[in-house]
C-alpha cells in the first residue's frame, strides 16, 4: 500500500503524460506481482464493490473529525472529491501501514457484508494510522470511484513500457472478465499466447481540420471526399475466423457489438476494415445520441439489439488477404474495398435497399466533384446526411500513423448556436474548485397559462475566458436564489451563446432534447432575457 501511496501522490502531482508514464512504468517494474494485479484492475475499472454506503462515509468522518456534519458538507462541496475531503479533514496518522494494496483490498471485500458498527471500526481504525496519501487511496478504494487522471491506455503504456511487451498485445490481454482476485501477474500479463497477436489492430490515420479555404489545397481534381459521419471509429479485423473490434480509443469492444459476428465466413481471413459505427434502424442512419444507449452497456439485450441496431459504414481497407496495404495509394485502397462490398456473396442490392436482410456493412460512398464549389454544396447537406461534415483525402495517400499534416482533411459544418439563460450554476473542479464554472442554461417556453417559463435544456462549463469566468462567479454569489448541496439557483437575468454539434429527441432529458458537445460560444451582454430563444426554436433545429 505504501508504495501504491507513493504512485498516487506521483501521478497527483504532474499534468505531464510522459511524467505519469514513467510513475506507473518505475511502479510496474518494482512492486509484487500480486499488487501489480490490483493496480491493473483498479486502473482499468474492475474495483471491488462498494462496502459502505457514501452517507455514512461522510457522518463518520465528520464525528472521527470533531466537526458538525455541515461544515464536513461545506468543505466536501469546496474540494470536490470526498475520498481527498476525508484525507483532509481527519486527524493525521503519525505512522505508514506495512499491508500490501492486496491486503487492503482483501479486507475491503470482506467488509461488505459485515454490520455497520463493524464498518465503522474498521474505517476509524485505519483513517486514523494512515498517512494522508495512504488515507486518500484507502478511502478512494472504499468508494469506488478511483479516477486520478489516469485513462487505461495511459496504463497499459506504461505497463508495455515495463514489462516490453507491445501495447496492443497488452490491451487484449487486459480484455474479459478476469478476476484479479484469482489471477497472477504472469498468467495476465507475461505468458505469451499466439492469440495475443491474432486482434493486434492498426495505428488510426487521424485527420487536421481544414485551414484557411478549401481551394488552398490546390486542384481538385487531387482529392476524394466522402461524409465524415458522426458515429465511433472503429477498425473491423477478421482474421482466423475470429472477429475484433477496435475503438479509435484502442479500446476492444468485440462483445459491445454482437451483430459483426455475421462478418465471420462472409468476408475473408486476413481483413482489416476502417469505419464509422453508426446506428441504423430501418434503413436510415440514426443520431448520435441513439448510439448512445448501446455506449457502456455491460450486456447488450435483445431488446437493445432490436432497438438500435449498427452498422458500419466502411471506408478505407488496410489489411487484405494477410497483407498490409496501408502503403498503396488512398484510391488503391478504395478499388479494393469497393470490389470487396460489391460481391452479391457480401454486399446485395437487398442490403442496401432493407439494412439488414445481409450484413450490417455499407459503403462510405466516395464523392469526386469538378469544383470546390460543388464540395461546399455538399457540406451543406451534412446535417441532412447525418453527418458532421466532409473528409478530403487526398487520392496518393497511404495510410498514416496518427495525425498527420497534408493528406486527410476534415471540413466540418459550423454549429448550431442559440441563446439561453444562465438558471444554475456548481463550483468547478481542478483549479476551478472555487469558483462557479458548470452552468445550466435554459430557454423559454409556454406553460398550460400561457404563461413563459424556463425549461433547462443543455449545460457547459467551457467557452469563457479566466476573467469572465470569475466575473460571472462573482454575481453568482451576489444573485443566489437556492442553494441544492453543491448547486445553486440563480436570479435569471444573463443569456449566453450556446454552440453545439448535435441536436435530438431524447425523453431523458426536461426539455425532450438533447445537444451533442454544448459549450459557450460567446457571453451576450447585449441581449435581456426575454431575447433568448425558446425551446421550439430549438426544436425547429431538429429538422434543418
Amino acid at each position: 500500500m505504501k508504495d501504491f501511496a507513493r504512485l498516487i501522490k506521483a501521478l497527483d502531482s504532474t499534468n505531464k503524460t510522459n511524467t505519469k508514464v514513467k510513475a506507473l512504468a518505475d511502479y510496474f517494474t518494482k512492486s509484487n506481482d500480486q499488487d501489480k494485479v490490483w493496480t491493473i484492475a483498479i486502473l482499468s475499472h474492475r474495483r471491488p464493490p462498494r462496502p459502505v454506503n457514501t452517507t455514512f462515509l461522510r457522518e463518520w468522518a465528520a464525528e472521527l473529525a470533531k466537526i458538525p456534519l455541515w461544515l464536513f458538507e461545506e468543505s466536501y462541496h469546496i474540494v470536490g472529491d470526498l475520498a481527498e475531503t476525508i484525507a483532509l479533514v481527519v486527524p493525521a496518522g503519525n505512522q505508514s501501514t506495512k499491508k500490501s494494496l492486496t491486503d487492503f483490498l482483501k479486507e475491503i471485500i470482506a467488509l461488505k457484508p459485515k454490520t455497520e458498527i463493524e464498518k465503522k471500526a474498521y474505517l476509524f481504525e485505519n483513517w486514523s494510522q494512515l498517512n494522508y496519501y495512504e488515507r486518500f487511496v484507502f478511502t478512494k478504494l472504499i468508494t469506488g470511484g478511483f479516477r486520478i487522471g489516469v485513462s487505461q491506455k495511459l496504463m497499459t503504456r506504461a505497463l508495455s513500457k515495463a514489462t516490453e511487451i507491445d501495447e496492443d498485445v497488452l490491451a487484449y490481454k487486459l480484455m474479459g472478465n478476469w478476476n484479479p482476485d484469482k489471477i497472477s501477474f504472469q498468467d495476465l500479463v507475461l505468458n505469451e499466447k499466439e492469440s495475443d497477436y491474432l486482434s493486434k489492430p492498426y495505428p488510426f490515420y487521424l485527420a487536421y481540420a481544414i485551414e484557411g479555404e478549401p481551394e488552398d489545397l490546390g486542384p481538385i481534381e487531387n482529392w476524394s471526399v466522402e461524409h465524415k459521419w458522426d458515429g465511433i471509429r472503429c477498425q473491423v479485423i477478421i482474421r482466423n475466423n475470429e472477429l475484433f473490434v477496435w475503438s479509435r480509443g484502442e479500446e476492444l469492444v468485440t462483445d459491445k457489438y454482437p451483430e459483426f459476428q455475421k462478418f465471420i465466413g462472409i468476408i475473408p481471413n486476413g481483413t482489416v476494415l476502417d469505419g464509422e459505427l453508426l446506428p441504423y434502424s430501418n434503413g436510415q442512419i440514426g443520431t448520435f445520441n441513439d448510439l448512445q444507449t448501446r455506449i457502456g452497456r455491460k450486456t447488450i439485450s435483445k431488446a437493445l439489439l432490436a432497438k438500435t441496431p449498427v452498422i458500419l459504414k466502411a471506408y478505407d481497407l488496410l489489411e487484405w488477404e494477410g497483407q498490409d496495404i496501408r502503403q498503396n495509394s488512398f484510391v488503391q485502397r478504395r478499388v479494393v474495398l469497393e470490389k470487396l462490398l460489391a460481391s452479391e456473396i457480401i454486399f446485395s442490392n437487398n442490403v442496401e435497399k432493407k439494412g439488414f436482410d445481409g450484413i450490417p456493412l455499407l459503403l462510405s460512398p466516395r464523392l469526386d466533384f469538378n469544383s470546390w464549389d460543388e464540395v461546399a454544396k455538399e457540406r451543406n447537406k451534412a446535417r441532412e446526411m447525418r453527418s458532421e461534415g466532409l473528409m478530403i483525402k487526398h487520392k496518393d495517400s497511404a495510410y498514416q500513423v496518427g495525425r498527420k499534416k497534408g493528406d486527410w482533411w476534415k471540413w466540418k459544418v459550423e454549429p448550431l448556436t442559440i441563446d439561453a439563460v444562465l438558471t444554475y450554476a456548481m463550483r468547478g473542479h481542478g483549479r476551478r474548485s472555487n469558483l462557479f464554472t458548470d452552468y445550466t442554461f435554459a430557454l423559454w417556453k409556454e406553460n398550460e397559462q400561457g404563461l413563459k417559463e424556463l425549461v433547462t435544456f443543455a449545460k457547459a462549463y467551457s467557452g469563457l475566458t479566466d476573467n469572465e469566468f470569475k466575473e460571472v462567479d462573482a454575481w453568482i454569489k451576489k444573485n443566489t436564489l437556492e442553494r441544492f448541496g453543491p448547486v445553486r439557483s440563480v436570479a435569471p437575468y444573463h443569456v449566453f451563446e450556446i454552440a453545439f454539434e448535435g441536436i435530438a429527441l431524447s425523453k431523458r432529458h426536461k426539455s425532450g432534447v438533447a445537444t451533442r458537445f454544448p459549450r459557450i460560444l460567446r457571453w451576450r451582454r447585449d441581449k435581456k432575457i426575454d431575447e433568448a430563444n425558446t425551446l421550439n426554436d430549438l426544436l425547429a433545429m431538429i429538422a434543418q
